[in-house]
């Protein structure tokens, strides 16, 4: 009956903590997922983010998401330790007649071309900064008229093999 009166529910302290503790740990884990060493392009362990979220002392924001948060760690983080988001692997196929011109507006963008191909198309396999990805899909949209097409080959460009642990 009070709760319904007054409209609060009371959340215990150790209930609070809990939830603390649980966001913490996602949004280490959202860094882990999007980010990488940029010397060896390799991803880092949760428990390395976590480690490194206490060292800057990053305290859990409760009324924001945790993605939100995850961003602003990664900027926190490149601070302390070598670390950058992964980069997204993309396809462009722009139609012959833009292809040129497009490419030059799209060039500063693109952090690495790994394959470019130029038939009665341009194809172009690239790398990207996650950021960017919006800006890119826009230009090429509007360029184009929705002729050209944006593939995603993966969202992030990781070196696989063995995980050496730190």
């Amino acid at each position: 009956v009070q709760i319904l009166s007054k409209g609060e529910l009371q959340v215990s302290d150790k209930e609070r903590q809990t939830q603390l503790e649980q966001m913490f740990r996602d949004i280490a884990t959202i860094v882990a997922d999007k980010c990488v060493n940029p010397e060896t392009k390799r991803p880092y362990t949760v428990i390395l983010i976590e480690r490194a979220m206490k060292d800057i002392h990053y305290s859990v924001k409760p009324h924001k998401s945790t993605k939100q948060q995850a961003l602003e760690v990664i900027r926190q983080l490149k601070e302390t330790m070598q670390i950058e988001r992964a980069h997204m692997r993309l396809r462009f196929i722009l139609p012959a007649k833009e292809g040129k011109k497009l490419k030059e507006k799209l060039k500063p963008l693109i952090k690495v071309i790994e394959s470019e191909d130029f038939q009665e198309q341009l194809e172009i396999v690239c790398l990207i900064d996650p950021g960017c990805f919006r800006e890119i899909d826009e230009l090429i949209r509007s360029e184009t008229k929705g002729k050209g097409t944006l593939e995603v080959l993966s969202l992030k460009d990781v070196e696989e093999g063995d995980e050496k642990l730190e």
